[in-house]
C-alpha cells in the first residue's frame, strides 16, 4: 500500500507540476542515515552471528534498505536544491516504488532476507 501511495503521488505531483520546497534538514537527514544505517545493519548482522538469530538477521536487511532508499532520496533533493530541477524529487520517489513493493511483498510473505551472517 505504501508503495502504491508515493507512486500515486510522485506521478500526481509529476502531472500538476507541483514544486516541492526545497529542505536542507531533509538533506542532512537522508545524508546521515545513509552514513549511519550501513553501520547499523553491519552491528546487527554481528550480533544475530553470535547469537544465531533468523530475526535480527532480516531486521540488519532493513537497515541497508532504509540506506538504500535514503540515496534515491537524497539524489532527488539534490537535484533539486542545487541543480533545480522541480521533478527530481518525485522521479525519485518513483525509482522508489519498486523496492519498497518488493520490500512489502516480502514481508507479508514472511520471507526471510537474502542477507549473509557476515
Amino acid at each position: 500500500m505504501l508503495a502504491t501511495y508515493v507512486a500515486v503521488e510522485s506521478i500526481h505531483s509529476l502531472w500538476t507540476r507541483a514544486q516541492p520546497e526545497r529542505s536542507l534538514p531533509g538533506i542532512l537527514i537522508a545524508a546521515a542515515a545513509m552514513i549511519v544505517m550501513p553501520l547499523l545493519g553491519r552491528a546487527k548482522r554481528r550480533v544475530a552471528a553470535e547469537l544465531n538469530s533468523s530475526a535480527l538477521r532480516s531486521d540488519s536487511r532493513q537497515a541497508d534498505f532504509c540506506a538504500y532508499l535514503s540515496a534515491i532520496l537524497l539524489a532527488g533533493l539534490l537535484l533539486h536544491a542545487l541543480v533545480g530541477w522541480w521533478w527530481a524529487d518525485p522521479v525519485a520517489a518513483l525509482v522508489m516504488t519498486p523496492i519498497i513493493a518488493r520490500e512489502g511483498v516480502q514481508g507479508l510473505r514472511g520471507e526471510e532476507c537474502e542477507c549473509g551472517s557476515g
